[in-house]
């Protein structure tokens, strides 16, 4: 694959490659990093795909909350799992 069909993104601090057109939740599976931790502390990830669960919420580019299933990586992205 080309340069130019990938992006890179910082997923908690740690830069990562993917395809363009990757999801969020899908970069985020890839490495093995959660979405989230729910208030009794289990960890969550992308459920239905489709952005109706907000299971894969996560925080990009500083804004909490985003929909990572329903998000494409783009070069840069900031995303940290939520707390």
């Amino acid at each position: 694959m080309s340069d130019s069909a990938m992006v890179t993104l910082r997923i908690n601090g740690k830069a990562a490659a993917f395809p363009r057109g990757t999801t969020v939740s899908a970069a985020l599976l890839t490495v093995g990093a959660m979405c989230r931790t729910s208030i009794s502390g289990e960890p969550r990830t992308a459920l239905c795909g489709m952005g109706i669960c907000f299971e894969c919420r996560a925080i990009v580019d500083g804004v909490s909350h985003r929909c990572t299933c329903q998000l494409e990586c783009r070069e840069g992205m900031q995303v940290e799992t939520q707390r």
